[in-house]
């Protein structure tokens, strides 16, 4: 081989590199994208521990008075705490009444509005009792959608103009969501406003360090992904 010959042959092997040379780049950029795909997935989680909880609330500044202080049905502390924000409503006079949506009957057959009423009752006095009313759901309604749906009947029968749909904090985002899609659907004339309830299931700080909240974001959290990509 003369002497041309050779400088090309070297300078076609430096260009092209050896396998150990091509290895040992491909290796540093795998490294490199795995190092990078971490720090994202760290901050991430740390953006979603942060911030998580308050990507699930959305509360709207309430007005001067609306109607209506709809109560949406939940669990037993739940209902406890939206019942109580609804009450706090009508004692400000921001809510000329308040509608608690009820199933019809119990598990045994037992109407559940009575029970209800009294509840209030003892709990915020005859005057309040008087002003509040009733919206029951059949056995058919098992979300909130179809509970919006069934309550879309009797603010309609009511001729409310304006309601504040009272729910936990954490469902705030996912109902304003649905019950303005419903009332466009039902073409209900209706002014509308959600209004968060601290509930004592969930803790929006620091919601990861508890089971019950970490379980309640991490439904609530689906359910809104839902909502927003297929419901």
């Amino acid at each position: 081989m003369d002497e041309r010959g050779a400088k090309t042959f070297v300078g076609n092997n430096q260009e092209l590199g050896s396998p150990p040379d091509r290895e040992l780049s491909n290796a540093g950029r795998c490294a490199k994208y795995a190092l990078w795909s971490f720090l994202a997935a760290a901050a991430a989680v740390s953006c979603l521990m942060q911030w998580g909880g308050s990507l699930l609330i959305s509360s709207d500044p309430m007005p001067a008075g609306v109607d209506a202080a709809v109560v949406l049905q939940g669990s037993v502390l739940g209902e406890k705490a939206r019942v109580g924000g609804a009450a706090r409503l009508l004692q400000q006079g921001t809510a000329s009444r308040i509608v608690l949506s009820v199933p019809k009957e119990s598990y045994w057959g037992r109407p559940i509005a009575p029970i209800a009423y009294a509840y209030v009752e003892k709990t915020y006095g005859q005057a309040m009792a008087e002003r509040t009313d009733f919206c029951t759901t059949g056995p058919e309604v098992d979300s909130t959608e179809q509970e919006a749906q069934a309550l879309a009947g009797c603010i309609r029968d009511h001729g409310w103009k304006s309601i504040a749909v009272v729910t936990s904090d954490y469902h705030t985002r996912r109902a304003g969501i649905i019950w303005r899609k419903t009332l466009r659907q039902e073409h209900l004339p209706v002014d509308l406003w959600i209004q968060g309830v601290l509930d004592p299931e969930f803790h929006a700080k620091g919601w990861w360090r508890e089971r019950r909240s970490a379980k309640t974001w991490l439904m609530e959290f689906t359910k809104l992904l839902w909502t927003l990509t297929v419901g």
